[in-house]
């Protein structure tokens, strides 16, 4: 089968047993603050398996995108080097929640194996959770009572809790598991040594390829376990290594998932792939390709899915395994020029049916990697130079360690990710100074600072609901019942996060920042006390409503029979006025610019709107103006807001519907238009009820925020009138100043050519001084004879001079007139201190001099530094009053 026919076969089986089919949810994780990236298929349906939502159906099926590249689960360091680790990896999995468990898991995963895609029974083993005593979890007998017939006890292993009991992180769903495992080998190594024995023990033919997790428990942040609502079933399939086994290959890079990549790499490269047959040693040629043929999944999807490369969180890991690949290529591969980008069309169009939002991108994300890959190579030949000679003088010294401070040059000059220069010093045997590293990073005053960790509590259920209600988009207000809450701890202090069974308040997402307000408390019709809300955050499908903290609190939340909630309508209105506002600028960007451009990102605030589009190059004045143009033309039409809800999504992208890639649409979405033939977006935030309410938009700025990435910020409302104004204001100044009161352009101008032509008569008496000055100091040249020999001139002198251009024309002035002359000057201009250093060749060749280093050694004295040629060079520094310090100490050395 290819690997098409076998994911497609996976899908149609479990429809067959009354699964709905729903489609990944994004590689980068939304509204969970607990993961960077889905890491798991079971990461979008979190929120069921805790009973705070209700799944679309009981029973659900799927292929999940999935990067495990930091954190608990992290492959990164094994890609390449083995054969069925990778960074991006499909998920194949099926779901039950609350519906069926153990027996009908067990049974149809072994009848999908063995029927469906025929893999012997012989070569198949299945693992059970064994017990754990710290956490009072007892033997899972009732798995092993069901794959005893199945499989004969012979063929079950007993596993402990690392590698039988699955957790997705420190806290959430959890619970005990059954590994299918299949050996691959030959049957000559199997009569040699059973499968069994290579069970979880890293062999490239003995491999995991199906986990049945059952869940049962939810870890609590005291590291407790308690029973879930209802068990649930969440199996892992890894696509990847299925197609291995079905295609009878010996590595996952063999099956034709990764062989259309490696073929175009073959080609790029001019090196043919070795590939992995079991015993052959890997050449460095082919865990190249490996590399890049993994990394080009993780981070073109990444990007499709609406991440770019940059110096921050996700977008840095990112950025980090792109530059892996580069390094691998072109160390390798000797590939010196932009080639993961050329791997892009390929890619697409071969999961163009499954993941269709990177073919629908795939201009844009070759081009966002084609720029990253330029700004890398740039500095990689260099920057690898570098790191040859630190290794080459460790080795000298009989080191194995690289210090930390290295480390940190490498990756501060060079843009050398710490676990790249890592990964290079493990191929030359050594290590890197990891504590180091991260002492540097601390110390650098101008890094990015890390954002503040929090830690939560458990949450306190004061109530049952299967979901929250939001009324806001009908009602600014709501009476309701507080479902649960809990305190978290981060850098604001501690708060306290509250669940209503009923919200008016919008959760911020979307880009739109949530809902702020107050939350009145009742015991019957007695009001007991108020509670701001500073925030409102969305966690999975929770609306979290965030208080501060006080002593009185708990008691407070504990009496308390009913809420009335209700939000800042006036903040509401300003905020949803930018958010209308950012539709109209959408569909004039793309009037304007093409139908290329797609939203990348917003914000949408009360005071602004900044609005972050797929665009190469800046967007100019007069297409600027043309945008607004159009936006402040549709918000004069007052164009009525057609909103509706629970919309198919098939219907809705039949309207034209704009969707955001990377984000998880459900089967039903709202969708809003401001005229079908202008704006159609699916949209869950909220909005005017006509365009005539904003008023008036206006631009504040636009740049570039990454490769590929432009941003616009504006005004609108109250904001835009209050920027007019000030406006209004300066120019009313400037024509006060300038008593110019029709033509402040014309009067500016005239103010400007007046300068430049003062400017002029200063440089030029500034010339003729310094010519004066020129001609007394050659009055003032010495001439050296060291033992009655040949010698040289010199010139030492402190100097008056407008610039350190002038200080640097004036040394070279005065080695044109007097022939084999040493200089230095010193001058203090502005009061900064600057000095200069002319050298002849009689004292470079003859006496070993080097201007850099003589200026060098008297810029310590100036409390500076400098450097520059051997025959020239210049300092400046922070005190003047070492200049005449300075030019002693040079007198000695030049005489």
């Amino acid at each position: 089968m290819t690997s098409h026919e076998i994911r497609r076969h996976f899908l149609d089986f479990f429809r067959s047993k009354q699964h709905l089919i729903v489609p990944s949810a994004s590689i980068v994780a939304k509204n969970d603050p607990t993961l960077m990236f889905n890491n798991s298929g079971m990461a979008q349906f979190k929120d069921f398996f805790l009973g705070n939502g209700t799944p679309p159906s009981k029973r659900v099926a799927d292929t999940q995108k999935c990067l495990r590249v930091s954190g608990k689960h992290n492959d990164l360091e094994d890609v390449g080097f083995d054969t069925y680790h990778h960074t991006m990896f499909e998920m194949l999995g099926n779901w039950s929640f609350g519906d069926y468990f153990k027996k009908e898991a067990i049974q149809w995963a072994w009848e999908l194996l063995t029927e469906v895609y025929k893999l012997p029974k012989d070569r198949l083993y299945v693992s059970v959770f064994q017990g754990d005593e710290r956490d009072n979890v007892p033997f899972d007998q009732e798995a092993f009572d069901l794959w005893k017939p199945i499989v004969g006890e012979d063929r079950i292993i007993y596993g402990n809790k690392k590698d039988n009991f699955w957790e997705m992180g420190d806290t959430g769903p959890c619970g005990p598991c059954s590994e299918i495992h299949v050996d691959l080998r030959s049957a000559e190594e199997v009569a040699e040594k059973p499968g069994k024995e290579l069970v979880n023990a890293d062999h490239p033919q003995v491999v995991e390829i199906w986990n049945l997790v059952f869940m049962q428990f939810n870890r609590k942040a005291d590291s407790s376990l308690e029973p879930l609502p209802a068990r649930h079933v969440d199996t892992g399939m890894g696509f990847e290594r299925l197609c291995m086994a079905i295609q009878g290959k010996k590595s996952n890079y063999d099956t034709d998932v990764f062989s259309g990549t490696i073929h175009v790499i073959e080609e790029l490269s001019g090196k043919p792939y070795g590939g992995t047959m079991a015993g052959a040693p890997d050449r460095s040629s082919d865990v190249a390709m490996r590399v890049i043929a993994d990394h080009i999944r993780a981070v073109s999807f990444a990007i499709a899915d609406g991440l770019v490369p940059s110096n921050a969180k996700a977008g840095y890991v990112i950025r980090r395994i792109l530059r892996r690949a580069i390094r691998y290529g072109y160390s390798y591969l000797n590939l010196n020029e932009p080639f993961m980008t050329k791997l892009v069309p390929t890619l697409a169009m071969q999961f163009a049916d499954v993941f269709p939002e990177l073919n629908a991108q795939r201009d844009f994300v070759a081009t966002v990697i084609r720029e990253e890959e330029i700004a890398f190579l740039r500095t990689l030949g260099s920057g690898l130079g570098r790191l040859d000679q630190i290794i080459g003088q460790l080795t000298t010294d009989s080191k194995t360690e690289i210090p930390g401070e290295t480390v940190f040059e490498l990756n501060d000059t060079f843009g050398f990710p710490a676990d790249l220069t890592a990964l290079i010093a493990r191929e030359k045997g050594l290590t890197i100074d990891e504590a180091g590293f991260q002492k540097s990073l601390q110390e650098q005053k101008t890094r990015s600072r890390k954002d503040a960790t929090s830690s939560a509590g458990d949450w306190i259920e004061l109530a049952e609901t299967d979901q929250v209600e939001f009324v806001g988009y009908d009602q600014p207000e709501a009476y309701a019942h507080i479902v649960k809450y809990r305190k978290i701890r981060n850098k604001q202090g501690t708060q306290v996060q509250i669940v209503l069974d009923k919200t008016p308040f919008y959760a911020e997402s979307g880009g739109q920042i949530g809902d702020t307000g107050l939350l009145t408390l009742f015991v019957g019709p007695d009001q007991i006390g108020t509670l701001p809300v500073l925030d409102t955050k969305k966690e999975n499908d929770l609306t979290i409503h965030i208080v501060a903290d006080s002593d009185e609190i708990d008691d407070l939340i504990a009496q308390t029979e009913s809420v009335y909630a209700a939000i800042n309508t006036a903040r509401r209105g300003l905020t949803s006025s930018n958010h209308t506002a950012t539709h109209l600028l959408h569909s004039a960007l793309r009037d304007v610019l093409g139908p290329h451009i797609a939203q990348k990102g917003s914000y949408v605030g009360p005071d602004a709107l900044r609005f972050d589009f797929s665009h190469f190059t800046k967007v100019s004045d007069e297409q600027l103006a043309e945008v607004e143009r159009i936006v402040n033309e549709k918000i004069r039409e007052d164009i009525k807001l057609d909103e509706k809800r629970n919309v198919p999504i098939g219907e809705a992208k039949a309207l034209g519907a704009t969707a955001l890639f990377g984000e998880k649409y459900g089967d039903f979405v709202r969708v809003i238009t401001f005229d079908p033939s202008y704006s159609v977006e699916l949209c869950g935030g909220t909005h005017v009820p006509a365009t005539g309410h904003i008023g008036l938009f206006k631009f504040t700025g636009e740049g570039s925020v990454s490769t590929g990435v432009r941003r616009i910020e504006a005004k609108t409302s109250a904001g835009a009138e209050a920027l007019v104004n000030e406006q209004m204001a300066l120019v009313s100044e400037l024509k006060e100043l300038l008593k110019a009161p029709k033509d402040v352009v014309k009067a500016v101008q005239s103010l400007l050519d007046e300068r430049t032509a003062l400017q002029k008569q200063v440089e030029a008496l500034q010339n003729e001084k310094v010519q004066q000055l020129k001609n007394q100091l050659l009055d003032k040249v010495e001439t050296i004879n060291p033992n009655g020999g040949p010698g040289h001139s010199r010139l030492v002198e402190r100097v008056d001079v407008p610039s350190a251009d002038a200080l640097k024309q004036l040394a070279y002035d005065l080695k044109a007139k007097v022939d084999n002359l040493a200089v230095v000057l010193g001058a203090d201009i502005n009061g900064k201190p600057q000095l200069a250093v002319m050298l002849p060749d009689s004292l470079i060749q003859g006496k070993n001099l080097n201007a850099g280093q003589v200026v060098k050694e008297l810029a310590k004295h100036i409390k500076g530094g400098g450097g520059g040629q051997p025959f020239f060079a210049t300092a400046g520094g922070t005190d003047s009053s070492g200049l005449d310090a300075a030019l002693a100490q040079g007198k000695e050395l030049l005489g």
